[in-house]
């Protein structure tokens, strides 16, 4: 657990602010001092959270963008700047996908998921990272996924977006590093919200599917994504650049070939 004010007076900008994980780095951020730019399509859904957060005794600006828009998102981050004088962090978190066959994505469908996923995150990631520069400083955190590198069917738009989002990390890490501008990915599990039940297991086989494929047999909570995510944006971390950190209980790793035997049983002798 972060200790209280460990993000106190930093200027952070998040996408994607108005539900889900987006929320819950918002009014994590919010409690551990942070000043909050709440960002997404959405305004009514941002306008709750920022209410939310100012009845916490926090402060919160609402941006309503489209990250897919350049223009939006240039504006938007000039707006926080010129508000709050700074941008410290920029928490790269909206994102779009389905599962689908690949065979069965349409253009639209590609271009859709490809422009919010990798676009739109560097959209964002330059528009801040120029005031960064300029200001000699900063953090940028962009959410990812495992299945970027190690496959998963049903996911190549998405697979090929974050994969270019980790790319893209890894290649700005190196190159604005000795500018103290530390760039890094998170790559959390499946975690439990309402657009996770309803995109990625609508049914209670895929759920089951799932969870057999995690060793811990759960699903990762909203609150264990933020915290990891906050240490990442905090000065705890000024020393993790370029970074892929995943956090989804060890399911990528899980590749066995092997039922496991009945306990106290063992596999016979070949």
């Amino acid at each position: 657990m972060l200790a209280p004010e460990t993000l106190k007076n930093k200027v952070m900008m998040i996408t994607g602010a108005g539900s889900g994980i987006g929320r819950g780095f918002a009014l994590r951020a919010a409690a551990l001092g942070a000043r909050v730019a709440l960002a997404g399509r959405r305004e009514s859904l941002l306008e709750v959270v920022a209410a939310e957060i100012r009845a916490a005794g926090g402060e919160a600006l609402v941006c309503a963008m489209d990250i897919r828009n350049s223009d939006e998102v240039q504006t938007q981050v000039n707006r926080v700047v010129n508000f709050y004088g700074r941008i410290d962090v920029m928490l790269n978190n909206a994102a779009g996908n389905f599962v689908s066959r690949a065979e069965d994505i349409s253009p639209n469908g590609w271009n859709t998921v490809i422009n919010t996923v990798l676009n739109g995150t560097a959209y964002c990631t330059f528009a801040a990272g120029k005031h960064m520069l300029a200001q000699s400083g900063g953090k940028i955190l962009s959410i990812s996924a495992a299945y970027a590198w190690f496959g998963g069917p049903g996911t190549v738009h998405s697979a090929a977006a974050k994969a270019g989002v980790i790319a893209m990390t890894q290649t700005l890490a190196v190159e604005w590093g000795d500018r103290n501008i530390q760039v890094n990915c998170l790559c959390p599990g499946f975690v439990d919200t309402d657009q996770s039940r309803t995109a990625l297991w609508p049914s209670e086989e895929a759920r089951e599917s799932i969870l057999s494929s995690i060793p811990n047999r759960r699903f990762e909570t909203i609150e264990e994504t933020v915290e990891i995510g906050l240490f990442l944006c905090s000065p705890m971390a000024d020393y993790i650049n370029g970074e892929v950190l995943v956090a989804d209980a060890g399911q990528w790793l899980n590749k066995g070939v092997f039922k496991l035997p009945e306990s106290g049983k063992r596999f016979a002798k070949v």
